[in-house]
């Protein structure tokens, strides 16, 4: 099943005034189950391409479907909502709520959904002893190792049964045992729950463990 169709994508940034296309005639097909992995130099793309996927930018040229939706065709609070139901999001700097203690920052996306709140904790919870990090619930972002604040992004990003996460170069900041360890949580997450998982990232561990590895250079796609 299809869940992803861009055709003939093209993204020219700005740069001082000066025109820097990032993509160019990208078509690329994102199937249910995927663990694909966008790789390429810093500069090649492959974020670009990652951030399009997620409705957090837009082509300059182009089309992008997401299911039977069409992104170009959607205002903004539309993208938004689409966002919060269907996608997950892991991102490099982990981007948790610093005031929050992990168990708040696993409810939040629920608590923008109107879920109630004994529902939101009921099920946070769960997920938290099912990705064995239960302990952490009451700990603050700065209370927690880079680890630890990545695995509790990982259950805020799968805590909604998203459609797809999106994951930017999420063991950047991680050890070698800390980065395989996640791995191992988010290929758990795909082969279990059937979520679909895009990394952009040039980290060779990630690479290795690809079930898809789409390679980028210089905005276009390489090799797929």
């Amino acid at each position: 099943m299809e869940i992803i169709i861009a055709e003939k994508i093209e993204k020219i940034y700005q740069d001082n005034g000066v025109p820097v296309t990032a993509l160019k005639d990208v078509d690329i097909i994102v199937n249910k189950g995927e663990f694909l992995v966008l790789a390429g130099r810093s500069g090649s793309g492959k974020t670009t391409l990652l951030n399009l996927f997620g409705a957090l930018d837009n082509p300059t040229k182009g089309e992008i479907k997401f299911e039977k939706y069409h992104l170009a065709k959607m205002n903004k609070k539309e993208l938004s909502e689409l966002r919060l139901n269907k996608m997950g999001f892991i991102f490099q700097a982990y981007n948790l709520i610093p005031v929050l203690t992990a168990i708040e920052n696993i409810e939040f996306s629920m608590m923008l959904l109107g879920i109630p709140e004994k529902t939101r904790r009921e099920r946070a919870l769960s997920l938290m002893k099912e990705l064995e990090i239960d302990q952490l619930a009451d700990k603050r972002p700065g209370e927690m190792s880079g680890g630890q604040q990545q695995r509790v992004s990982v259950a805020r990003a799968i805590v909604n049964n998203p459609t797809v996460v999106l994951a930017d170069e999420p063991t950047a900041n991680l050890d070698s045992k800390t980065a395989s360890n996640l791995l191992d949580l988010m290929q758990k997450m795909n082969e279990e729950k059937k979520i679909t998982f895009i990394f952009a990232t040039h980290d060779k561990q990630i690479m290795e463990r690809a079930k898809r590895l789409v390679y980028l250079e210089d905005g276009r796609i390489k090799q797929d």
